[in-house]
Order: structure tokens, then sequence, then C-alpha cells
């Protein structure tokens, strides 16, 4: 009876245990090998995945704080600024946290109020990021590009210059570019004098940038220092060939007013000795040569260049103009039907 109750005990306790372990949840991944998973989701592209893996992450270690990072950054690419705010906000009233992670929460909570469009808040971010580390390249130049946005031209040049240093670069055209902008601000302002002044300040900066040159040339024009502008523009024409075209007709104008239209020819010579291949100033030259009367000059200028740019429909649409009152009709079409097919070629290309 004794053996019996023995046997029946143990019956039991295996039939519990065996229960007992049958009736145990079933334990979570651990959160290092979801996290894991998670970022392999990203790498693929697997958003919805990655936040699945992510929140389960949270929900057992709230203290992992780059899971909540990378939640909200992907929350912020999937269009829910807002929400990566509250993420990403709640981390910083962590405490004992290192600068590195910090400068972390920081920049993403930079472009989360960029991508929200709240760009003073934005701004206020990365300047946390700079004040952790005056070194961080990468909200260097995210302060440069919101500066840019809200046209602060000073903090842009400030931003540039840090930029250049840490990265032992000089680019004076960028930080001339600066310059030139708050000119157009001041000018737009009504502060003529101080437009000036910038425009100088750039050229000073960057003599060889043409940008101030042209501007400087739009500004003397409208207070008819006519003369002045007409140096500026040749010089930003000098300076900046395949741009020369936005002040050829300023200057043409200019020159007319002057009373030295004769001097058009001469300018437009002087910018194909520089810049041969240069088509918009050779249909300029064209155009005053016709306007000249001087018929024959001009299509043998088009022709000459015609022979060295087969390829330009600028240059056959300048033949065609001047052919119109010389030409027979079954020439003129012959000189349409190569047009056209220049043009298709170009799309088949295109």
């Amino acid at each position: 009876m004794d053996q019996f109750l023995i046997v029946t005990v143990i019956a039991a306790l295996v039939i519990a245990g065996i229960a007992f372990y049958l009736n145990q949840p079933k334990k979570k991944p651990r959160t290092e090998s979801l996290y894991t998973e998670a970022l392999n989701a990203i790498v693929r592209g697997d958003t919805h995945t990655a936040m699945e893996h992510l929140r389960d992450v949270v929900k057992q270690d709230t203290e992992h704080v780059d899971a909540y990072l990378q939640l909200g950054d992907l929350l912020r690419e999937d269009g829910h600024p807002e929400q990566a705010i509250k993420i990403h906000q709640a981390l910083t009233v962590r405490p004992s946290l290192p600068d590195s992670v910090k400068i972390e929460i920081h920049k993403s909570l930079a472009l989360d109020y960029f991508r929200h469009g709240k760009l003073g808040k934005a701004k206020q971010e990365g300047e946390r990021v700079l004040k952790i580390d005056r070194k961080n390249t990468w909200v260097i130049e995210f302060l440069l590009d919101i500066a840019e946005r809200e046209r602060d031209w000073e903090q842009a040049a400030a931003m540039a210059k840090l930029s250049e240093r840490l990265n032992h670069s000089k680019d004076v055209n960028r930080l001339a570019e600066f310059q030139v902008f708050q000119g157009m601000d001041k000018l737009a302002h009504g502060d003529r004098a101080g437009a000036e002044a910038s425009f100088d300040n750039a050229i000073r900066l960057a003599p060889n940038f043409g940008l101030p040159y042209m501007r400087k040339g739009d500004l003397l024009a409208d207070e008819r220092n006519l003369v002045k502008a007409v140096e500026a523009w040749e010089q930003f024409s000098i300076l900046t060939p395949e741009q020369s075209r936005r002040v050829f007709s300023k200057i043409e104008t200019a020159l007319f007013d002057l009373g030295r239209f004769s001097e058009v020819e001469k300018f437009y010579l002087r910018v194909l000795d520089r810049d041969s291949s240069n088509i918009d100033a050779l249909a300029k030259l064209a155009n005053v040569y016709e306007e000249k009367g001087e018929h024959r000059k001009a299509l043998e200028l088009v022709n000459d260049t015609l022979s060295k740019n087969t390829d330009s429909a600028h240059v056959r649409l300048m033949k065609l103009k001047l052919s119109l009152d010389t030409s027979r009709p079954h020439e003129l079409a012959h000189q349409i039907d190569e047009l056209m097919e220049l043009i298709t070629s170009a799309e088949k290309n295109a």
C-alpha cells in the first residue's frame, strides 16, 4: 500500500510538473535580437516590420534609447514628424546620457522639426548639437541650409566659414555669393548704399567670381550710371562666359542709350575672341550685322559657325531667319527639313 502511494505521489508530481511547464508563457525573444532584426528590416526598406520590432523592443526594455531613436526616425520618414517629435523629445529628459547620445537625439529632433516645417525649432536643436560638439560637420551644413532658407546671409556666411575651417578648404566664391544675397536683401528694403557695399565686398573677397559684377551693374544702371554698368556687365561676361547671355541685351540697351551703339559689334567680337564657341554672342553679332544692312556678312558668319556646329538647332534657325528674304522656297524647305531631322534625332536620344 505504501509502495502504491509513493508511485501515485510521484506520478502526480510528474503530471503537475508537465502541466506547469506547458502552461508557462513562451519566452519573448531577447531585445538585442529583435533590435538586430529591426535594423535588418530597415536596410531592406521594410519599414512596417522594422517599426513592429522596435515597438516590441521598447515594450520589453524601456531603457533601450537606440530603439526609441530609430522608431522616431522611421515615423518621421513615414510622414509622421509630430509623433517622432514626441518620442525624441521624451528622450531629452533622461538623466546621465553620454554626449554622443545627446547629439543623436538633438539631431533627430532637428530633422523632425525641419520635416514639420518648424525651422526655428529645428535651428534651436541644431544649435544644441553645436554647443556639445563645435566640430560637428553635419549640423554645420544643416544650420547653413536653414540660414539660406531664411535668407539669413550673415548666419549663412558664419556657418560657411566654420565649415571651410573644419574641412581645411576655402571657397571664397561661396562666401562672396552670400554677400551678394545680403546685398539683394538690402536693395529690396531700399538700402541702395548698403547693397552696393555688399556687392563691393563680394568683389574684394572673390575678384574672379562673376555674380557680384552683374548685380552691381544692375544697380548702377538703375542709377543711370550706364558707363560703369557696362563695365561691370562686361566683366561678368568675361568671368562667367557660360552665362554671358544674361547681360547681352542689357549691354546693347545701355550702349544704345549712351549713343554708342557702334561699340556693340566690338563688344561681341571681344566676347568671341575669348570664346569662339559662344553661340549666343554669334547670334547677337549676326543680328548687329543684319541691322547695319550687312546681310552677306551676317550670313557668312552664320555659315562659318554652322560648319563648326552642325548639330546646333540654334545656328540653323539663325540661318533660316537670314535666308527668308534671299532664298527660294525649296531651299527654305530643305533647311526646315534638316532642322526637323536634327530636332527629331535629339528627342530620340534624350
